[in-house]
């Protein structure tokens, strides 16, 4: 009785073994999950479009200007533009300020 449950017990690992190497692979190949904001795939790519820009390698002076702003420069405008700063003009809380940019992209400040 013993040695039919071990022989019953091998034979059950060994099928549980070859199954489950099976059943990996049979469930993989029709399986599609996406998950996104209200599509049930993704779009596809747009050939057509056109190919992307690169950027300037320095500071734009537009940006400096933005990046001003946003460190609260009022009436920003771009003074001068020299091989390694831009410089930005306006009005501070207290009075007239000026500020210096690096002319590397993503116009890190360097003075105020």
């Amino acid at each position: 009785m013993k040695q039919l449950l071990a022989k019953l017990g091998v034979a059950t690992a060994i099928a549980m073994t070859a199954l489950s190497g099976t059943a990996d692979f049979a469930s993989a190949q029709g399986l599609d999950i996406y998950v996104g904001p209200g599509h049930h795939r993704p779009p596809p790519p747009d050939y057509r479009a056109p190919p992307p820009r690169f950027e300037r390698r320095g500071c734009d002076p537009r940006q400096a200007m933005d990046v001003a702003r946003s460190y609260g420069l009022r009436r920003a405008r771009v003074v001068d533009v020299t091989p390694r700063r831009v410089i930005v003009d306006g009005f501070g809380r207290r009075g007239p300020d000026t500020m210096m940019f690096a002319n590397v992209r993503g116009c890190p400040l360097l003075g105020r």
